[in-house]
């Protein structure tokens, strides 16, 4: 990795509840070694204030939450800046790569934290965010809820309320 960032692993298990699929980690997150660290994403404020976790956890709780069902993985694992900085062939590889773990995974939601994520891996453009209508792995719902990164420029109020219509779907 460059700078010395290092390799944030995945967080997976069978019969998930939810896996929650991110851009790339944060360079915040590079250097901890856990998901969504950066001082300015919403990751963690989201899960709780949505009724995804019952109180607000830390970065260095991700692989904690493998106990409740939930787990972590992104499209590209090398850590960068901003996600503009992603090469299409990262993309690419990536795309290979989430399918082959939805498949042997087979979480009951598979969580895009960001538009263009779900846009890379399923090559489709013009999504609403939510539920996909249809899903890109037979029996796993695709869910696509904003970035909860802070330069995200969507009022608060509107990201909670698409995370709490993933907790809905969850508690189904």
């Amino acid at each position: 990795m460059p700078d010395g960032l290092g390799y944030i692993p995945d967080s997976l298990a069978p019969g998930l509840k939810v896996l929650f699929i991110g851009y790339n980690p944060s360079l915040r997150s590079g250097e901890v070694g856990h998901n969504y660290a950066g001082k300015n994403n919403r990751f963690w404020k989201l899960l709780h204030e949505s009724g995804l976790t019952v109180r607000r956890m830390h970065p260095t709780e991700d692989r904690d939450l493998l106990h409740v069902g939930y787990g972590f993985t992104n499209i590209v694992s090398r850590p960068t800046r901003r996600a503009d900085e992603i090469t299409k062939d990262e993309y690419a590889q990536g795309r290979l790569r989430l399918q082959a773990l939805l498949r042997e995974h087979r979480p009951q939601v598979a969580c895009f934290v960001g538009k263009g994520v779900y846009e890379q891996y399923a090559q489709v453009k013009n999504i609403r965010w939510g539920a996909q209508p249809h899903p890109t792995i037979e029996g796993v719902i695709d869910f696509v809820a904003p970035s909860s990164s802070g330069l995200v420029r969507m009022p608060y109020p509107a990201i909670l309320q698409i995370y709490h219509d993933l907790w809905t779907v969850v508690d189904k």
